[in-house]
């Protein structure tokens, strides 16, 4: 099981781009590569997938139990030639004072080699004291080498080698010369989606061709190959996930605008015996015969000119969960479903079954993890009635604001922390929807997966109960 963490001194060092390159570099060379992501993301988890042509899956401390994270990695990274695991922020940043969730315990949990990606520019004999001190602060960590990134010529790639090499013994497996045709475009939720990038693969060519020229390619393969055995927890171990008859049809929202998903929870859907209907949002005109909707996040803002014409499919949306079809939405989902969307001096119609209007904003209104209490009046809660709430932990990650929401509007959530709808609620329930800003994992923690697909079986059978009588 070879793997690498792929870290960095701190965040927009470029580790993401690097990431993607030496994913596709591998990739290229023949190898099967699995590609992870530390925490809550959907942007650079879809780049690494394109990159790697497999899914991409995350690993998260606060969201995941330790044992939960060591069966995820030993489950998905099985048949692979090798497992990258890309960082977010800094090695050592994290939420806890004592570095428990940070990349460098990920990287001591999983006995797996950091690649500490360092943004050199300006920099000279100030690179030794970083690296020393990197390597000094946690000893349990094994830093396995850095890759230079943004370089500002071959004069300063020699320098930084030769004031490594005196002072240090951690190896420069690469040194990357800067370019701006490199980018990755940023946007208010980071990096550009891969789907939405016409010339995504292009990019990853491009990035894939520039890493196989900087960076030791066969050194980093040793080093992610010397690394030992990691054998599954048993705790939840996938292979055992039955797999149960697809009767049920939900229609799942993909397309440039709506594209945020885990695969993880698209699994967990299938398992509990979803299938999932492809719904593209912009351009079918048609509702296709499904029993409920899934609508994730995305960035309908861009895209709301699009939406607001295709006025067809969005009355039947409406339609549909007036007459109670059961459905799922998030963020951007919640979006679609309000009655209006403004962006930059622009207003659009969109669906309207929920009564509110969706502003967008310049900096964010809600940002990180979140803590949700069921009030016990959603339509699929994951506790029995009359036993105490239980509580969810999600994330979230959203520019916009519902505003002049009735008053009297039902919630499936107190928020703990957080955000949500209003600081206070998140989970809009109107008849069969649930709506919230809070994006969801199918995990130990809130199998959320099944009981969605249950609710909607159950109420599909009440349906021809009625029929019948």
């Amino acid at each position: 099981m070879n793997r690498l963490l792929i870290s960095a001194a701190h965040k927009s060092s470029g580790k993401t781009t690097l990431a993607i390159g030496l994913c596709a570099a591998l990739r290229q060379r023949g190898l099967t590569v699995q590609p992870f992501k530390k925490g809550p993301d959907f942007i650079d988890p879809m780049w690494l997938s394109l990159a790697t042509s497999r899914d991409c899956h995350n690993l998260d401390f606060f969201l995941m139990g330790r044992e939960e994270i060591i069966d995820t990695f030993s489950a998905r990274a099985n048949g692979a030639n090798i497992s990258l695991i890309e960082g977010n922020k800094g090695l050592y940043d994290g939420l806890s004072l004592d570095g428990s969730n940070s990349n460098a315990a990920l990287a001591t949990l999983l006995q797996t080699p950091v690649v500490l990606v360092i943004d050199a520019r300006g920099m000279t004999r100030g690179i030794a004291p970083l690296i020393l001190g990197y390597q000094a602060f946690d000893k349990d960590i094994r830093l396995a080498g850095v890759i230079l990134n943004q370089l500002g010529g071959s004069r300063h790639e020699a320098k930084l080698r030769a004031v490594i090499e005196h002072y240090t013994d951690v190896p420069v497996l690469g040194a990357v010369h800067h370019d701006d045709h490199l980018t990755i475009v940023e946007r208010h939720l980071g990096l550009i989606p891969s789907n939405e990038a016409v010339a995504a693969q292009v990019k990853i060519s491009a990035i894939a061709s520039r890493v196989m020229e900087s960076v030791d390619l066969d050194r980093l393969l040793a080093i992610a190959a010397n690394v030992p055995a990691l054998s599954p927890v048993g705790h939840g171990d996938l292979s055992t996930i039955a797999m149960a008859p697809l009767d049920v049809r939900i229609g799942i929202a993909r397309d440039a605008a709506f594209a945020f998903y885990y695969p993880g929870d698209l699994e967990a859907l299938r398992a509990a015996g979803a299938e999932l209907v492809p719904i593209n949002m912009l351009t079918d005109s048609e509702l296709p015969e499904v029993d409920a909707l899934l609508i994730g996040g995305g960035f309908p803002e861009i895209f709301m000119e699009k939406i607001e014409a295709n006025e067809s499919l969005r009355h039947q949306i409406r339609q549909a969960i007036e007459a109670g079809m059961p459905a799922y939405a998030e963020c951007g989902g919640l979006m679609y479903l309000a009655r209006s969307l403004s962006w930059r001096g622009n207003r659009c119609e969109m669906v309207g079954v929920i009564p509110g209007d969706v502003v967008m904003h310049d900096r964010p209104k809600g940002r990180g993890y979140v803590v949700l209490r069921e009030t016990g009046r959603g339509p699929w809660p994951g506790t029995a009635t009359g036993k105490p709430p239980s509580e969810i932990r999600a994330h979230e990650f959203h520019y916009s604001s519902l505003e002049n929401l009735a008053t009297d509007t039902v919630y499936a959530y107190e928020v703990l922390r957080g955000s949500g709808v209003d600081g206070k609620h998140d989970g809009i329930v109107y008849k069969n929807l649930l709506a919230c800003y809070a994006h969801l994992r199918d995990l130990e923690n809130n199998h959320w997966a099944a009981r969605f697909v249950d609710f909607v079986r159950r109420q599909r059978a009440g349906a021809k109960q009625r029929l019948a009588h």
